[in-house]
């Protein structure tokens, strides 16, 4: 059984197919048809709804925060003990919502298909921002595709929508929503079951662990947002699933001098501020990385376990030397995450074995960490070839090397042979022009719709010329970079 509330009515469900998306139970069993269907793999932003959840803050005070995110590749069991609220839900007591008004006023809205993801993006960031400047507003609508207006309209709209945002119902009925969360937060380890298909809900780690032990042949499933696209895109069925969004161990970042350690299920939005105080070029990826919507959802372990060769953070993570604390039952170890990778799609976890925890090491002195991201796109896109370079440099000699690429192998993968010809080198072009040669021995990359292997090695070679200029003349420094 889940319960959740679908804007201020509760609602209890028993025996519904844990493969359902929430788009298709609002459109399917709700009758609700403003959330639409675009592409059914979270690209284009038409089935944006919000989720508004109890989460406490840093002085321990239960607050009620709202995120966007795509109902697309939502399970409905990710809603357990949470608020749904669609496009619907806006318009009150016969009067538009500001947002929706907003986007009447300015013309934000032609044929409409599209209308509804906006305003719901829209809603939700005038839920958690003050004044919605113009970086929040493509932050925001960055993953809301519009083929008619253009966007500058729509840009208008949430200038207006975010100045001096009126009191709506949401603010009024605050605390009703906090109580009835309250009130149906889990407390137990639940289970969705229709008699085919079960998805199983643990409330912390042993209790996972437990589960997994029992169910070795069970998908894990944080954010879902690769998952949930064998369901959408793929048309399979997932027989057991064990959600672990309410596991709260996995939930965690913590801070020590030398080391971070972040919980498997940490999203990546939760994650950006932490990465980017010690490493900015990580935190320019993550806002890269894909939509609000997908990172409002997607984790780092989700983006490391689909063990994917274009994931953006596990290069940069291998080249930072970061390592997992695996768990398999009662027994844990840790294991470098460029062990973890073992072929396409090919891990060194074992049956009923799940990622505990990311450690990543803090920054050091005189080590020079940049990424840099090779896309069609600039936002919400994959990448091509996604580059980390980590080197300690004293005196015009490299004493330590850790350089790591995604998209140039079946796996993220260290440049073992570039890194050999840099160690205990002279820093200059020569010994650079050296080690670009050498990542011909550690590469023979495929050619695909996205690049072909000459493009991706040429560009793997000029990624670490430009990390050398930039090092040389640091005003030259792009941050992560995109070339189309």
């Amino acid at each position: 059984m889940i319960q959740f509330l679908v804007n201020q009515t509760l609602r209890t469900e028993h025996t519904l197919d844990p493969n359902l998306t929430v788009l298709n139970y609002l459109r399917q069993h709700l009758h609700k048809t403003g959330t639409k269907e675009g592409c059914a793999s979270g690209d284009c932003g038409a089935c944006t709804v919000v989720v508004g959840e109890l989460i406490t803050d840093a002085q321990g005070t239960e607050t009620l925060h709202y995120s966007s995110l795509n109902a697309c590749l939502t399970f409905i069991c990710a809603l357990h003990g949470k608020q749904l609220i669609s496009v619907e839900d806006l318009k009150h007591q016969g009067q538009l919502h500001s947002v929706q008004q907003a986007m009447v006023d300015c013309h934000g809205s032609q044929c409409g298909f599209c209308t509804p993801g906006f305003v719901m993006s829209l809603f939700a960031l005038q839920k958690n921002s003050i004044d919605g400047n113009r970086h929040q507003a493509q932050e925001a609508l960055a993953g809301n595709l519009c083929r008619c207006t253009g966007y500058r309209p729509i840009l208008a709209a949430a200038a207006q929508a975010c100045h001096s945002a009126p009191k709506d119902q949401f603010d009024t009925q605050r605390a009703a929503t906090i109580a009835k969360l309250k009130a149906i937060t889990p407390a137990r380890t639940a289970e969705l079951n229709n008699g085919e298909n079960r998805c199983l809900m643990p409330l912390n780690i042993n209790d996972l662990a437990h589960l997994y032990a029992a169910h070795p042949q069970a998908r894990l499933m944080a954010g879902g947002t690769d998952l949930a696209l064998e369901v959408t895109q793929l048309h399979r069925t997932l027989p057991v699933m064990i959600h672990l969004g309410h596991v709260a161990e996995l939930k965690r970042i913590e801070r020590f001098n030398d080391r971070l350690e972040i919980g498997a299920a940490v999203t990546l939005t939760e994650v950006y501020q932490t990465l980017n105080a010690d490493y900015p070029d990580f935190g320019e990826l993550l806002q890269r990385f894909a939509s609000l919507q997908i990172r409002n959802q997607g984790t780092l372990g989700g983006n490391i376990g689909n063990a994917s060769p274009i994931g953006d953070s596990p290069p940069l993570l291998i080249a930072l030397g970061a390592q997992l604390v695996l768990r398999q039952g009662v027994t844990r170890r840790m294991l470098a995450l460029e062990d973890y990778f073992l072929d396409y799609r090919l891990t060194a976890r074992a049956e009923g074995e799940f990622i505990e925890k990311i450690v990543i090491p803090r920054p050091k002195a005189n080590h020079l960490f940049r990424a840099y991201k090779i896309s069609k796109r600039l936002e919400d896109d994959i990448s091509a070839v996604c580059a980390a370079f980590n080197m300690c440099i004293e005196d015009g000699t490299v004493l330590q090397a850790r350089v790591a690429f995604g998209g140039m192998a079946a796996t993220p993968k260290r440049a073992r042979a570039c890194e050999a010809i840099l160690s205990n080198a002279p820093w200059t072009s020569a010994t650079v022009e050296q080690a670009c040669r050498a990542l011909t021995q550690d590469f023979n990359p495929l050619s695909d719709f996205r690049a072909s292997k000459e493009y991706r090695l040429l560009c793997a070679q000029n990624l670490l010329r430009k990390y050398f200029i930039e090092q040389q003349n640091p005003a030259l420094q792009t941050r992560v970079t995109a070339y189309v």
